[in-house]
């Protein structure tokens, strides 16, 4: 059964960057469209950049600015979330999760948080 394990969190300075990777365990990610989720404190998880099975960028709430660049490796079952010039209202826990999201696939997620 898949599992997915988020990973590359930690505490940056605000204009700071991180790497995030969800990997995956039990299956393979190749034929799924897989995405990155976040949930900041007080509010409502929501979806920041989604890729389809083939690598194609399908959605990003942050494309206009470029901060955020999605991307996965399909011989490593690996999915990672580049983020540039991080911001204080970037501070959250992000998950992965296919598309459309599992209940199943929800994990720890991993904290990122932006401060000076």
């Amino acid at each position: 059964q898949l599992q997915l394990v988020e990973s590359g969190g930690g505490l940056v300075r605000p204009g700071g960057s991180l790497r995030l990777a969800c990997g995956a365990s039990g299956s393979t990610l190749d034929y799924l469209d897989i995405g990155w989720f976040r949930q900041a404190p007080g509010k409502e998880r929501e979806g920041v950049s989604c890729i389809d099975s083939r690598g194609s960028t399908m959605v990003s709430v942050d494309s206009g600015n470029g901060r955020f660049t999605i991307s996965r490796d399909n011989a490593k079952d690996t999915m990672y979330l580049r983020m540039n010039n991080l911001k204080p209202e970037d501070t959250a826990i992000y998950y992965c999760n296919s598309v459309p999201r599992s209940a199943a696939l929800w994990g720890q997620g991993t904290q990122v948080t932006v401060s000076s």
